[in-house]
């Protein structure tokens, strides 16, 4: 686990044009199947994640023989060719790139971790993190542990 610690990433990823795409249920929860699908494979260790409207923030690293960029192809790939052919769309999904940072350490994984939770919060989607179900403050989402570089110190 420590080796995916090093390679551990706060991602930003927008729609094309910052079009509400998910701001449909079914386009949110669609799309929230991907990163659990991928994670299941294997390319990476996913700690926490939000999808609001119209983009995506993630904390995640990588398997260490993969590169961010490859990974971030299987999500936004692997979403637009689900979404494509299951609603017949011939749409643009994503803008081309996406925005990352490497995290130094336990401080700044859990000043992005509280960003990705406040994020539904200062958009006025809920009172609290726990209340918004496409983020991973919502109760009940199987994640990866935070590996112990990465964990505030008590």
């Amino acid at each position: 686990m420590d080796n995916f610690a090093e390679r551990t990433f706060f991602v930003t990823s927008v729609t094309w044009g910052r079009r509400s795409l998910f701001q449909s249920e079914r386009a949110a929860s669609m799309f929230l199947d991907t990163p659990f699908t991928y994670r299941e494979r294997g390319v990476f260790h996913l700690y926490e994640f939000v999808i609001m409207s119209d983009h995506i923030h993630l904390l995640l690293a990588p398997n260490p023989t993969l590169a961010l960029e490859r990974a971030m192809q299987f999500i936004k790939g692997g979403y637009s060719h689900r979404f494509m052919k299951e609603t017949g769309s011939r749409m643009e999904i994503w803008q081309r790139s996406f925005t990352n940072h490497r995290i130094h350490d336990s401080t700044d994984f859990e000043k992005h971790r509280r960003y990705i939770h406040l994020n539904p919060v200062r958009a006025g989607f809920v009172e609290s993190p726990k209340d918004y179900p496409y983020s991973s403050a919502h109760p009940g989402f199987s994640l990866d542990e935070t590996p112990r570089r990465l964990k505030p110190v008590a």
